[in-house]
């Protein structure tokens, strides 16, 4: 099965919390290839709406982030050295050796991200995991007034690489989390659109700065005032060595949709989106949380008088990591669930606690 055209592209692009331009452009053009309806916001956020076909039914909005994590300089050193931080959550052993993709004013420039080599470690020091601070990007500059012409303080990066498949349908690839959430809205939007509409107007939105404090999602689902909304995100496959399936559950590939239950997530849109994998024969896993989601959800919820929010992930292996993993089976459950979800609502469905 190959990987669909539009998430290789949304998975290309370049787009770090905050300079989500990039992943938003191909959002919204994948929109337009079934409706009309396709904004970006001052955010921006890309939206892309189905209208509905009945009075008074549900609006639903679909939200899956289109950032992802990165780094950005801070300091350029006499030598040409870049320093920088990280934008959303690093392991800083994961960085170490990586080929980089700086975004600067004059297009994509390469470097790699370095460490002191280990031969010239102290033996106490090959012992510890690496800061962030002990790391660099080198582009190659000779001094730093040759990369003071090529890189601003303020430039942000990415991991460089292409999308690789592997076996049983299964791929790998940076930004993963959440590419994959925001394509799979897209899908299950374009799904409705196929089939004529769903009751109320469905809405696929690729929000921004979710891993630097789920700040996409609360403008834009204070701006489009949904009455329920679906999560998309990723979450921890565990099919891999070392995951404590006692503490976050089994959710394996190729088990389909986890949806999420717990205390932030209204309890009828977990019941109806159930059911609805049930009724369409989807394989389904179930998750816990007990406060907060970790999710644009916590985010949803909470925006204007409460909005009834739901949460649907596909599960990934190694998380903000440059090799995320996926089965593609998996996608096409989760966007077949939430547009039958959708298409399942009327004017008397009720999303009271």
């Amino acid at each position: 099965m190959p990987l669909p055209d539009t998430l290789r592209k949304l998975l290309t692009a370049a787009g770090p919390s905050g300079y989500e331009t990039a992943p938003a452009a191909v959002f919204a053009e994948a929109g337009r290839a079934f409706t009309d309806d396709v904004s970006v916001d001052i955010m921006g956020s890309a939206v892309v709406r189905v209208a509905g076909t009945t009075s008074g039914a549900p609006f639903v909005a679909i939200v899956g982030h289109i950032d992802e994590i990165g780094l950005i300089v801070t300091h350029i050193d006499d030598d040409g050295f870049l320093r920088f931080i990280g934008v959303g959550g690093w392991d800083a052993q994961v960085l170490v050796g990586q080929r980089a993709e700086l975004i600067t004013q004059n297009g994509p420039l390469p470097g790699v991200v370095g460490r002191k080599a280990i031969h010239l470690l102290r033996e106490e020091d090959r012992k510890k995991v690496p800061e962030l601070r002990e790391l660099h990007i080198d582009i190659g500059a000779k001094d730093g007034d040759e990369a003071r012409a090529l890189v601003r303080i303020g430039d942000v990066a990415v991991l460089a690489g292409e999308p690789l498949e592997l076996a049983n349908d299964r791929f790998i690839s940076r930004s993963m989390d959440n590419r994959l959430g925001a394509f799979i809205a897209l899908e299950a939007a374009r799904i409705v659109a196929e089939a004529g509409g769903a009751p109320g107007d469905v809405a696929a939105c690729g929000v921004v700065q979710e891993e630097i404090g789920l700040n996409g999602a609360r403008t834009s689902a204070y701006g489009l005032a949904p009455d329920v909304a679906i999560v998309v995100d990723v979450t921890h496959e565990t099919g891999s060595p070392g995951v404590e399936i006692s503490e976050i559950g089994k959710h394996k590939f190729g088990e389909g949709p986890v949806i999420g239950r717990g205390s932030v997530l209204n309890p009828v849109v977990f019941e109806l989106l159930y059911e609805t994998a049930k009724r369409e024969q989807i394989p389904c896993t179930i998750a816990a949380f007990a406060a907060r989601t970790s999710t644009d959800a916590d985010s949803i919820h909470l925006t204007r008088a409460g909005i009834p929010t739901g949460s649907v992930s596909i599960a990934l292996r190694y998380m903000h990591s440059p090799v995320e993993m996926v089965q593609l089976d998996d996608i096409d459950w989760c966007a077949r669930l939430i547009a039958a979800f959708a298409q399942g609502l009327g004017a008397e469905t009720s999303f009271a606690r």
